[in-house]
């Protein structure tokens, strides 16, 4: 194609635009935008960017602001070096092998350590880094990085809940949480909110016309997402809940309703909806931003943004019940007390 353009013409044209590019980037919260705008994803069959891909949130940056960093969002380099530093010395020191004569623990002493050693756990060895930005917290929204807290009305239905479980704890597998039963993931790694746990924070995400499917390290539990849908009868309460996508550009935004009624996060209600964002911001980084919103719950609603990174890991199967009697024992050994207890009367 012939450019018609004369020099001068060409010239002012590149000038107004360099012009205009500075001073966008001049605007408040701007800049952050121009540093993941200028990545195009790839894109799948259909046209949309494409976010497939084995990822992990892993990080060892913690959900809500440490006490210690109070109103500072952001590390230094330093500090992020030496947190990074003290969890690999962590790491090394619980790597060296065991005294195989050392006593076995008492009941008082027994502790997550004495379930599972280092090998298991996958919590992560870097600070989370979102927008070139070294996080105290995953928690952005409130500015203190602290989760809202609960209303009176949450309050009163988890005391309850807990005052339920504590009369009859072993009536039936019913009466047991969802992840003793293998039913759905540890914490909330497979949210939403998605966020990150001990150990298996392996997402695969899969695109198809129509669907974006994630498939979660733990329990393997495969989460789809319906895109430009309608919502799901109500009366249809799905795990994971409802989630609905929509691509706006380069990101997928997907609103989450409905969850199945066992399904809590800290004690939310039936008014509990998430909103997801996924943006690819480069070949290796999709950012990850979650609002929760739930006022039956939540004094105020709250973000999250976490970094999700690609790694050549495998996800390997993750068998909850194999080998697993502690269910089937647990409501046993309740049957046996309720037998000698009705006995003795």
């Amino acid at each position: 194609m012939i450019n018609r353009l004369s020099a001068p013409a060409r010239s002012a044209r590149k000038t107004r635009a360099v012009c205009t590019l500075l001073t966008l980037l001049a605007l408040p919260g701007l800049s952050a935008w121009a540093q993941t705008d200028t990545y195009l994803a790839p894109r799948t069959a259909d046209g949309h960017p494409s976010l497939q891909g084995m990822w992990t949130n892993n990080t060892i940056t913690p959900l809500e602001r440490p006490p210690e960093f109070a109103d500072r969002p952001f590390l230094s380099e330093a500090e992020q070096q030496e947190m990074e530093r003290a969890v690999q010395a962590a790491i090394a020191e619980a790597d060296l092998p065991s005294d195989p004569n050392r006593p076995p623990p008492t009941k008082e002493q027994i502790d997550l350590a004495d379930s599972y050693n280092a090998f298991w756990f996958d919590d992560g060895t870097k600070v989370a880094i979102y927008n070139g930005e070294r996080r105290t917290s995953l928690v952005v929204d409130p500015a203190d990085g602290r989760i809202p807290p609960l209303t009176p009305a949450a309050q009163a239905r988890l005391e309850a809940a807990a005052q339920e479980r504590a009369a009859d704890p072993f009536r039936g597998p019913e009466s047991r949480p969802l992840a003793e039963r293998c039913l759905l993931s540890f914490g909330s790694s497979s949210g939403p909110p998605m966020l990150p746990i001990l150990y298996n924070n392996h997402y695969q995400i899969v695109q198809s016309p129509g669907y974006v499917m994630i498939l979660v390290e733990m329990v393997h539990d495969a989460r789809i997402i319906r895109i430009d849908d309608e919502p799901l009868p109500a009366a249809w309460q799905p795990w994971m809940g409802d989630s609905i996508g929509r691509w706006e550009g380069e990101t997928l935004v997907v609103e989450t309703r409905n969850f199945h009624p066992l399904q809590s996060y800290r004690g939310s209600g039936v008014a509990f909806h998430t909103v997801e964002h996924f943006t690819r911001v480069g070949p290796d980084t999709i950012n990850y931003r979650v609002t929760v919103n739930d006022p039956d719950t939540f004094t105020a609603p709250w973000t999250a943004e976490i970094p999700m990174l690609r790694t050549q890991d495998q996800m390997f199967e993750y068998a909850c019940h194999e080998g697993n009697y502690a269910l089937p024992g647990i409501l046993a050994g309740a049957r046996v007390e309720e037998r000698e207890a009705g006995a003795a009367r």
